[in-house]
């Protein structure tokens, strides 16, 4: 039989697996169905009952609803093929893999799970080591539509004669396939390299490190596919927190969990992190730089310790007919006795209140001693203390204070100057200060970093008082794809995922702390794509984050599986002073397409961009991304606002980060190396981001290494 006959025949074959799948998930699905009606009836039924029967009739409506919306939940997930692949034994038994676990009505297996041991030599078996496995089948479905199916055989000699082999290059077959705006699940061609890391053990913390292409993120989030599914139990109910570089990434992972079934899952943006407030802008890096040191932790401290700008210089009140007078400098002689405690602000009202009462009955003893007399000191205590005069003062002298706020008051430069003496040097006092004075931009990323600590350090705000987050009311809390509500600023994640972790600032990893303080952790980064510039305190940071854990381990994948290794041999060129050849990942992928590199005169620099993308809509079916300096986004949007195709994308260098496209179009790469201090990692980052075809546009040659 010719090998197109083969193939149609095998194809076949799955098919009628796959339809006999998919006629048993919509059996399920009614089954789930039919148990949430039955258990509002349940619902009706109870409130007929006497009410001792309620409680009980309830309760079991509750578990059958939530059970059955649970089912629900899980198989109306969007699933880009369910059934991807096949796996033949030794013993002539075979197991199906997919992206859910289904039975039929004897509770037979027809998929097993990806997650499950059983799975496992599906990503696993190799030639060497095949684990009893004799073929390995990928299979393509497109819908409920198989299309093509890939054979691997791992044990030659024990094929049997009427097993059809089809195929090869499952994997790169995959690869070539084009992007579209979300990132896909990689549950069908998982490497070895990567499926050791997804199915490594949940507690402690465990690294990944890996240049771009080979799949650092995909495996992270699968990796938290396969924790809930193995240790549900021990991670579900806390939840996993994920956190991505920026809102664009974000919103490019957002389908990969939940396609996988799994929705307790919350991601946010390093600009989202704390409740009621979302960053709007990036800062310069010199800017980044320092607000994302430590120590502008003491620079805070200061700040909050500082006397209101409202606050009175005087307190005056009459008591027995003597006016009782604390100056200024008897004022802040309290104020600096209060801080020296140690609680926070917001925590500190009552403590503050017998400070000051015991300074007016020192002054009140004074004065009855020079006129020789006595007072009794407890009696003038309770008596000012219920005076609602002394009450106003307290209110305005020690407000309770919200961490936006604090923050505002160092756009004065005075002020800054005082809480950053000996700290900051003169051009980081005007350059922050200037920053926080102009408060029409909205937050930057940094921003938020600033504000948890400040939020820590201030303290909770009375209960009485509770109307507003650090900055304005927040919405409820919910995670994405479903995620239960959780209470404001939670720090009881079960696991939590740290993408692109190279960048993070020190301020950042001390945030990010917070919530993983009872966490295991998975943490990816790259060191050659950072564009942190102090990574040593960075380092320290995130240690400290960590806190005491039992178990390290480190990861290294070093397989590009995105870029053609045309494109990724320019982008090693331009790396290569800031990287030794080991922190490079291998291409494995040729195309035969070069990268483009076209000089432009800065002039036609808008019709030159508009020429490029459009040339690349026409000869890729995927994306295309124009990527470019953060400051100039709006102005390149503003040249391609008649390019009306949905496939065209542009983003910011840093945004970049973490996306990839089928093509790219680069403007200007050396505003890309001049716009950070670690300019060539950025520039070296933006250049790996496209798949299939690359053109960069340049008026200044110096961005490009001479041989």
């Amino acid at each position: 039989m010719s090998e197109p006959r083969v193939r149609r025949a095998e194809i076949a074959v799955e098919q009628a697996h796959v339809d006999r799948v998919y006629t048993r998930l919509a059996e399920l699905r009614t089954q789930a169905e039919a148990m949430r009606t039955k258990g509002y009836e349940l619902g009706q039924g109870a409130q007929r009952e006497a009410i001792f029967e309620q409680a009980s009739m309830l309760f079991e409506r509750d578990m059958m609803v939530y059970h059955a919306n649970q089912t629900l939940q899980t198989l109306d997930a969007e699933y880009e093929g369910l059934v991807f692949g096949r796996l033949d034994h030794l013993d002539r038994e075979h197991i199906y893999v997919g992206r859910l676990g289904i039975r039929d009505t004897e509770f037979d297996n027809l998929v097993t799970d990806w997650r499950a041991p059983a799975a496992a030599a599906f990503y696993q078996a190799t030639a060497e080591e095949p684990m009893d496995v004799v073929r390995r089948r990928v299979i393509r479905c497109s819908g409920q539509t198989v299309l093509d199916v890939d054979d691997d055989v791992l044990i030659a000699d024990a094929v049997p004669e009427d097993m059809q082999i089809v195929g090869e290059g499952a994997l790169m077959a995959a690869l070539g396939r084009s992007r579209g705006e979300k990132m896909r699940d990689i549950v069908a061609t998982i490497q070895k390299e990567q499926d050791e890391v997804i199915r490594a053990p949940w507690r402690g913390v465990t690294e990944i490190t890996g240049g771009p292409g080979t799949g650092k993120t995909a495996v992270a989030l699968h990796r938290a596919a396969y924790l809930l599914y193995r240790h549900r139990r021990q991670l579900g109910g806390a939840g996993v927190l994920v956190v991505g570089p920026s809102g664009v990434f974000t919103t490019y992972i957002s389908r990969v969990l939940p396609s996988m079934g799994e929705t307790n899952v919350e991601l946010r943006a390093l600009g989202e992190v704390l409740d009621g407030l979302e960053a709007t802008r990036q800062d310069t890096a010199a800017l980044a730089a320092i607000k994302g040191s430590l120590r502008m932790r003491k620079v805070l401290l200061r700040a909050l310790r500082d006397t209101p700008p409202e606050a009175p210089t005087e307190l005056k009140i009459v008591y027995r007919g003597e006016v009782l007078k604390l100056a200024a400098r008897e004022l802040e002689k309290v104020r600096r006795k209060a801080h020296t405690q140690g609680a926070p602000p917001n925590r500190s009202r009552v403590r503050v209140a017998e400070l000051l009462l015991a300074a007016l009955a020192d002054k009140a003893e004074e004065y009855a001693k020079a006129d020789g007399k006595e007072i009794d000191r407890a009696e003038l205590i309770t008596d000012l203390g219920e005076r609602i005069d002394f009450h106003r003062f307290l209110v305005v002298w020690w407000p309770v204070l919200y961490p936006a706020q604090v923050l505002k008051w160092l756009g004065n430069e005075k002020r800054m100057a005082a809480a950053s003496k000996g700290i900051l040097n003169r051009n980081e006092i005007s350059l922050l200060s200037a920053d926080f004075a102009d408060r029409s931009r909205g937050w930057s990323v940094a921003d938020v970093a600033l504000l948890d600590e400040l939020r820590v350090l201030v303290g909770p705000e009375p209960k009485r008082r509770r109307r507003q987050t650090v900055v304005e009311a927040a919405p409820e809390r919910g995670g994405s794809g479903g995620a239960p509500h959780r209470p404001e600023h939670y720090d009881e994640y079960s696991h939590v995922v740290v993408d692109e972790s190279q960048d993070l600032s020190p301020m950042q990893w001390r945030m990010i702390g917070r919530r993983g303080k009872y966490a295991s952790w998975t943490v990816v980064g790259d060191p050659v794509q950072s564009s942190w510039p102090d990574p040593d305190e960075a380092a320290q940071a995130r240690d400290q984050a960590f806190g005491v854990k039992t178990t390290r381990r480190r990861f290294t994948l070093r397989t590009n599986y995105r870029n053609s290794a045309e494109i990724f041999d320019l982008a090693a060129k331009v790396v290569a002073g800031h990287a030794q050849a080991d922190e490079l990942p291998k291409a494995v992928r040729t195309t035969g397409i070069e990268p483009e590199v076209r000089p432009v005169d800065q002039a036609a620099l808008a019709t030159a961009t508009q020429s490029a993308a459009k040339e690349l809509l026409g000869a890729v079916e995927g994306t295309v991304g124009v990527i470019t300096a953060m400051d100039r986004v709006e102005e390149v949007e503003g040249w391609l606002a008649g390019q009306t195709d949905e496939r065209l994308k542009v983003v910011g260098s840093l945004d970049s980060k973490g996306l990839e496209y089928d093509a790219v179009v680069l403007v200007e790469p050396m505003d890309l190396v001049t716009e950070s201090s670690t300019g060539r990692r950025v520039l070296y980052v933006a250049l790996t981001r496209a798949t299939q075809q690359l053109i960069v546009l340049a008026s200044n040659p110096d961005w490009l290494p001479h041989a």
